[in-house]
């Protein structure tokens, strides 16, 4: 079964469909949750309110690209939890921050690719998730454009920003490079 295949029978009322949609982009929901920001420990949240969003509003679903479709949807997800968390006791934020973090130990990543991470999550929301999109996700200016309400040009000047305070940040700080 192809993936529209997948989402026409699942607008449909098919589970097995809706299942395997979600066994499809469970990975790409949570990394690109990770990718714009979502704390190690509230991916798993944020993935599971994003495929109940999806069933919920599947049979509105208008067409086009279907990840572009999704990544808007964890994108709004993303932001809500953010904007929810910020709003919370200092205090419950600062344990929380002083949890460890082995999410690189669990994607089993190398420490330049840590470094340049963290350096791609120091950036602003504005500038994250158009690159994130661009070169994680391949999605294509017009496809970031959609998600991110952003013009195609916009989006374009968006990514080239980014890559700038990412080569600066990088001459700056002498990320490893080997």
């Amino acid at each position: 079964m192809t993936g529209e295949e997948s989402i026409e029978l699942a607008r449909s009322g098919n589970k097995e469909a809706f299942h395997t949609i979600v066994h499809t982009y469970y990975q790409t929901v949570q990394r690109f949750a990770y990718q714009i920001g979502v704390r190690p420990e509230d991916i798993d949240d944020v993935t599971q309110e994003v495929f109940l969003k999806v069933y919920r509003s599947l049979r509105s679903y208008s067409g086009g690209t279907f990840t572009t479709w999704l990544y808007s949807i964890t994108l709004n997800t993303a932001r809500d939890l953010m904007r929810k968390q910020k709003r919370q006791n200092r205090k419950i934020e600062k344990m929380r921050e002083t949890t460890p973090d082995h999410t690189y130990e669990t994607l089993n990543v190398s420490e330049e690719a840590m470094e340049l991470h963290d350096l791609i999550r120091g950036l602003d929301e504005k500038y994250r998730i158009p690159l994130v999109l661009h070169y994680f996700h391949h999605q294509t200016y017009a496809e970031i454009s959609e998600v991110t309400g952003t013009s195609e040009s916009g989006v374009k000047s968006q990514v080239m920003r980014a890559k700038k305070k990412l080569k600066y940040q990088i001459e700056k700080e002498g990320v490893s490079n080997e």
